[in-house]
């Protein structure tokens, strides 16, 4: 059910209202003018969340790639958590995992045409995106976990709520995992609630809807995961996602919150043991000897199922047993839709792009460049915001 994977530190509940002070004078500041929010012409759509980590960021920021490679150039901008490098970082085929972190080159990997970049500073990373000469062709940004990095403020903001960890029930950090009092939804101009299950009924959405109390200027959707077929991360075996039903599993992740994954498994496996890591963990030489005892005492048949961002950092690892190597399959996730709601948000999203992309810029600005009470509109910064469409 909804909000099944919460769990409150109810002792923590003193420390959650200091830290609840510190984030509301921040989020004040801002809403006040003190601390300032930068708009740009290039549209940014960010991607984000309110608790801490684990509601799918990744496949949907694929997704939102997917939707829109073909059509304009994209760029995602992300933090970079965890990598060795500093600053601003153009990724390219060469550019290695620790100077990008675990989910950027992922993306590289699977978008090589897009644009992967990461900046701590995020406006920085967009004046370098638009305007290095090398990627000043972008047409669009998408932000990867920048809900609360509100010194940009996005074309349109994105807000996932992970259907087992809802904000309504969840509690401010120590005590719970929510960065931000949960009435920060309100900066959302699309909330999707994902990670629900394939067979939720009507009276279900009717539930959330309500529970979640959105603004008219919101839109609510809801999304499910997909899996691929397994493929096999040194060789070129792929495997039905069906075919485990004979199989004992061991499930190797290095996420925020591998509970779901480990549920929607259960059914297609005869047993899964679990080896559950920290997310973006680095392996290390007592991690690999861990995971090679663990798989050898495991009765036949078996394999290891692990996830794509987890594959990025186990790929070039040594020590790993012959055996876990030629039995170790990375699980491809995407994210589908309900409700029939894809077309609606394709078209929102392709629509607004193409309205705002440098190309519908360049045009607009032609037609408008033309004296109008001495001033010059096409000289002007423009602001675009997606509440507008």
């Amino acid at each position: 059910m909804e909000g099944d994977f919460i769990k409150i530190n109810k002792w923590l509940m003193p420390l959650s209202w200091f830290y609840g002070v510190a984030v509301g004078i921040r989020n004040q500041c801002f809403e006040l003018g003190i601390l300032k929010s930068r708009s740009f012409d290039t549209p940014v759509i960010s991607v984000g969340n309110i608790t801490v980590g684990g509601a799918g960021k990744t496949p949907h920021v694929e997704y939102l790639v997917r939707l829109l490679h073909d059509k304009v150039k994209v760029a995602i901008l992300s933090r970079g958590y965890k990598r060795k490098s500093r600053g601003y970082v153009l990724a390219d085929e060469a550019t290695p995992m620790d100077q990008i972190g675990d989910e950027p080159f992922q993306m590289k990997q699977k978008f090589p045409d897009a644009y992967v970049a990461v900046d701590k500073k995020r406006c920085h990373g967009i004046e370098q995106l638009t305007q290095d000469s090398a990627t000043k062709d972008t047409d669009v940004i998408i932000l990867d976990d920048a809900f609360q990095h509100r010194y940009v403020k996005p074309s349109i903001n994105i807000l996932l709520i992970d259907y087992h960890r809802l904000i309504i029930y969840d509690e401010l950090l120590p005590a719970g995992r929510l960065r931000e009092p949960k009435e920060g939804k309100s900066r959302a101009d699309i909330v999707i609630i994902s990670k629900c299950p394939k067979d939720l009924k009507a009276i279900d959405y009717r539930v959330l809807t309500k529970a979640l109390n959105l603004y008219p200027y919101q839109d609510l959707y809801f999304t499910t995961l997909e899996y691929g077929n397994l493929q096999q991360l040194f060789g070129d075996k792929s495997m039905p996602v069906e075919e485990l039903k004979e199989q004992h599993v061991l499930l190797l992740t290095g996420i925020a919150s591998p509970k779901q994954m480990e549920m929607d498994l259960q059914p297609f496996s005869k047993s899964i043991t679990s080896l559950a890591y920290p997310d973006h963990h680095r392996f290390r030489k007592s991690d690999i000897r861990r995971i090679n005892d663990t798989y050898a005492a495991m009765p036949a048949p078996k394999v290891i199922v692990t996830t794509e961002k987890d594959a990025v950092r186990l790929q070039d690892l040594d020590g790993l047993s012959e055996d876990v190597r030629q039995n170790l399959f990375t699980l491809p996730i995407k994210i589908r839709f309900m409700l029939d709601q894809e077309d609606k948000f394709n078209e929102k999203i392709i629509s607004y792009v193409h309205k705002n992309s440098r190309d519908s810029i360049l045009v607009k600005g032609k037609d408008d460049h033309k004296p109008k009470n001495s001033d010059h509109p096409g000289d002007r910064p423009r602001t675009i915001s997606f509440r507008n469409y």
